[in-house]
């Protein structure tokens, strides 16, 4: 048994089984809606139900409170159809551009960029063309089924020879895969991925100056993302800003800083919430998205990509948009959910 929905106001239809989240169908045909988890945690895919009925399965009430529920918002990475369904979503050109691929990777590298982040580098199967977009991500599929995701960290015309990902993990202790990452993992190791995945990736048909947005490893889309500018030739001013807590954090701090220089449109901001003596830190301090706001106190021309822990982006995303001027629809974000947030704890 399959229910219809239609997507307003873009008049997209298409057939969802009995049973399957509405976004999953979505993903399956190739039609491009607003996500970030998949999983009932970051919010990202919010919509509008305005005709029909779902059943939300389980899900993080800071995604969809009950008095968001109750005003007919539904979020459709675990909403299933009980009816044929009209919702109010925004498309995404793009998105579904790229065939979604389960294939086996190859560990080519490991490299201890801080002391808890680690640079993979993976090589992709020579027999499948693997396509994406600069920001999208991939998922792991662990031998017990559990998935955990992870954003390319380079853009996709940088795949090496042979063709190959980077990703930057940072170590959960006690997390199923990267104390395994951290621990015992060796080059030549063989690991299942699906992808490509996600809504967060360059909008380039706009030409408005671009606020870059990190924190922590949400720097790895973002760099990938810099990299398409360089690569495309684009002229679009862009500014890095990048948070982190401590000085060794900012593990990528050199390349930041030789893009900066090597791009004449790009300007990088590195900000520290808890710079210390030993530090020795003349730069800018305090919450990352707060400095942005003090640079640029008017962002109603510019376009923001914001990647990071979920407080951090939705601290931005609130902030940009009422105090700020941010066009709503100009934030674009991947929030870094853990498993711990996934479930709540």
């Amino acid at each position: 048994m399959t229910f219809r929905v239609t997507l307003q106001p873009a008049e997209r239809v298409f057939d969802v089984a009995r049973d399957e989240p509405i976004l999953a169908a979505a993903i399956r045909q190739g039609i491009g809606m607003p996500y970030g988890c998949r999983d009932g945690a970051c919010g990202s895919c919010k919509s509008r139900l305005i005709e029909g009925r779902v059943l939300h399965g389980a899900h993080q009430l800071k995604a969809l409170s009950a008095a968001e529920e109750e005003a007919g918002f539904i979020l459709p990475c675990c909403a299933t159809p009980q009816t044929d369904c009209v919702v109010e979503a925004r498309t995404v050109p793009g998105a579904g551009d790229h065939p979604i691929l389960k294939m086996p990777t190859r560990v080519l590298a490991l490299e201890r960029a801080a002391p808890d982040v680690m640079v993979l580098t993976l090589q992709l199967p020579a027999n499948q063309r693997f396509q994406y977009h600069a920001g999208q991500y991939i998922e792991f599929i662990l031998r017990n089924g559990a998935r955990r995701s992870y954003s390319m960290a380079n853009a996709p015309g940088r795949l090496m020879d042979p063709p190959a990902i980077e990703l930057h993990l940072r170590h959960m202790p006690g997390g199923q895969f990267t104390d395994h990452v951290f621990g015992a993992m060796k080059e030549k190791e063989i690991l299942r991925m699906e992808g490509p995945f996600g809504s967060f990736y360059l909008r380039e048909d706009s030409n408005k100056p671009i606020v870059l947005l990190a924190s922590g490893t949400g720097f790895a889309p973002i760099k990938a993302i810099i990299e398409r500018l360089q690569d495309s030739g684009s002229t679009r001013p862009a500014v890095l800003y990048w948070g982190c807590r401590r000085r060794a954090d900012l593990y990528r701090d050199d390349w930041a800083r030789e893009a900066a220089a090597t791009m004449p449109n790009l300007r990088y901001v590195p900000v520290l919430s808890e710079a210390r003596a030993e530090d020795d830190w003349r730069g800018r301090v305090g919450f990352v998205h707060e400095v942005v706001m003090a640079d640029l106190p008017d962002l109603s021309g510019h376009q923001v990509y914001a990647c990071g822990a979920p407080v951090m982006v939705e601290a931005a995303q609130r902030d940009f948009v009422a105090r700020c001027g941010l066009p709503a629809d100009e934030f674009h974000a991947d929030a870094f959910t853990s498993e711990a947030d996934k479930h709540g704890s």
